[in-house]
């Protein structure tokens, strides 16, 4: 029965106006607001006047002032329009506006609606205003079918945290996200993403990115081609290669994975993982890495490696943790020092040098590297091990080493023949890269072949005494100078005795030697026989730990 009031007040309306058409072009229609409303249909709810331009365009009815119209739960306000009844369908023009409940809004220039099909268009200064989200184009389709609008001649997304341009975009106001194409540009205080194609979330300010992007801040560039970026906290899951690379062009990262947190400035690297130093001339790889931006730490893990190439040839070396640690002063303002930590398992090779030892630590204050625990070192024929080996570096270049502890340098002369020196101390001097000379002190011991001109063994000479220096010439052991008492046998290469040949401490260790860089990553240990004697008159060397200046 209602419906059936309502349709007989149409057609009445319908009548009446026709009638005085004849008469007339223009006609008032007082505000209609059937109840109940026929989801099917448009209804025309309010207009000034209606005019009836039977000629001009026989199918539509031109409404002017305050024209309303209703379409189930939506609502749409203009100064003018045509509207074809026959179609279920109008056009809108001047100060166009569409509301629906409190969550959608849109304003336009002039629009098209189709209620058969639910489909807006609105063309010219389009803004749709979404809770927090406006969104401003000059050409906008909405489907109320799908809740899905799209733009595709360039438009501007604005929510609270960025604004986002770019040529082409859908959005779902109900699921709030957001598909943009073509010259996207999201910009937010302190940031810029570009890209070609963004998901884009407005509710939870979350980015979503499936093609090459970049996003700069004032701390890092980040370039990705998949992965997701939080514009709020500028948190982001990096994948497939990404890079975060510090403002400063100093230093970046490269991994398979990056989970990046700007709020803490932490980094975490996931797979094959690459930091490049570019400053300090080194490399870090590693299938997880850890690095805090704030106080400039770092962990580094699995088949990890550090390449250190300032000096032309590169360092290789490995652990199986590395740990970056930085020293501030007590204002936490200035770097006083870095140090580079390797824990078990430490093995580098460079061409000229390779080194093993169960740990070390780089420090940048006096440029010194330290190894622990029954470190060797070889370069080409000649060997050093001990307790505890520091090498102190110029330009990447030895200057000295001090061998503490259970001191023994060993040259091969061949497989027989060895030059030996022992004691419990030792200070070696390199010039170019070379060994010059050594000190050595405490219980010393030598066993040495000096050389004709020939360089043919002549002998074989055995020294013991409280302090000597070796003084070497191009490589081999050139002249031995004692200081106070001492006792020496010189033998003749044919009669000397086997039992003198080799210190009691002597080893070569030519098997553990790295022999590339390759081979840094195969650990090969010492022996029970190969182990270096108990020394109950020194301590175990600790290793260095985190000061109270630290920063963080």
């Amino acid at each position: 029965m209602p419906r059936l009031r309502l349709i007989l007040l149409s057609s009445l309306i319908l009548c009446l106006t026709a009638v005085k058409a004849q008469d007339a072009d223009t006609v008032s229609v007082a505000p209609v607001d059937p109840e109940p409303v026929d989801t099917d249909y448009v209804y025309l709810l309010n207009a000034d006047l209606i005019r009836f331009e039977k000629y001009i365009n026989p199918d539509a009815q031109r409404l002017m002032g305050n024209v309303v119209f209703r379409h189930d739960s939506m609502y749409m306000y203009c100064d003018s329009a045509l509207f074809y009844q026959d179609r279920n369908s109008f056009d809108a023009y001047h100060n166009v506006r569409v509301e629906q409940g409190d969550t959608l809004f849109l304003y336009g220039d002039s629009l098209f609606y189709d209620g058969n099909t639910r489909l807006l268009r609105v063309m010219d200064n389009v803004r749709l205003e979404n809770r927090t989200m406006v969104l401003l184009t000059d050409r906008l389709n909405y489907d109320r079918n799908t809740d899905l609008g799209w733009f595709f001649d360039g438009g501007t997304l604005l929510d609270e945290e960025s604004t986002l341009i770019s040529e082409y975009g859908q959005f779902d106001t109900n699921t709030k996200m957001s598909v943009f194409m073509d010259g996207v540009s999201l910009e937010g205080p302190d940031y810029t993403l570009t890209t070609d194609t963004l998901h884009y979330n407005t509710d939870r300010h979350m980015a979503f990115l499936n093609s090459p992007a970049k996003i700069v801040s004032d701390d890092n560039v980040i370039n990705t081609s998949h992965g997701r970026f939080n514009t709020e906290t500028k948190s982001a899951v990096l994948l497939d290669r990404s890079i975060v690379e510090h403002s400063s062009g100093e230093n970046r990262m490269t991994g398979d994975s990056i989970i990046y947190d700007r709020d803490i400035g932490r980094m975490e690297g996931y797979g094959d993982v690459v930091i490049n130093n570019y400053k300090d001339k080194i490399d870090v790889h590693g299938e997880y890495v850890y690095y805090n931006q704030k106080n400039d730490s770092a962990v580094v893990t699995g088949k990890a490696l550090l390449i250190e190439y300032s000096a032309g040839d590169s360092l290789f070396v490995h652990a199986d943790t590395f740990r970056l640690v930085t020293f501030y002063n007590e204002a936490g303002d200035t770097v006083l020092e870095r140090q580079m930590r390797g824990f078990n398992k430490v093995r580098a090779f460079r061409t000229d040098m390779q080194m093993v030892a169960d740990s070390m630590v780089f420090t940048t204050a006096d440029s010194s590297l330290t190894l622990y625990h029954d470190p060797i070192m070889w370069s080409e024929d000649q060997q050093v091990l001990g307790e505890k080996i520091i090498f102190y570096m110029n330009d990447s270049t030895i200057d000295w080493a001090h061998v503490i502890g259970q001191a023994l340098f060993v040259q091969m002369n061949d497989s027989l023949h060895y030059n030996q020196i022992g004691g419990r101390e030792m200070k070696a001097y390199f010039k170019g890269g070379e060994i010059d000379k050594a000190d050595v002190e405490g219980n010393v011991q030598a066993v040495f072949y000096p050389l004709d001109g020939d360089s043919a063994m002549i002998g074989m000479n055995t020294t013991e005494a409280s302090f000597l220096t070796v003084y070497f010439k191009m490589r081999a052991v050139n002249q031995i100078v004692v200081y106070n008492h001492s006792n020496g046998v010189m033998y003749p290469m044919e009669k000397i005795d086997e039992k003198k040949m080799y210190l009691p401490n002597f080893q070569w260790l030519e098997r553990m030697r790295p022999i590339d860089a390759e081979d840094v990553f195969y650990w090969r240990g010492k022996k029970v026989e190969e182990q270096l004697k108990k020394n109950n008159s020194l301590k175990e060397v600790p290793l260095p730990t985190l000061r109270t200046r630290n920063k963080q």
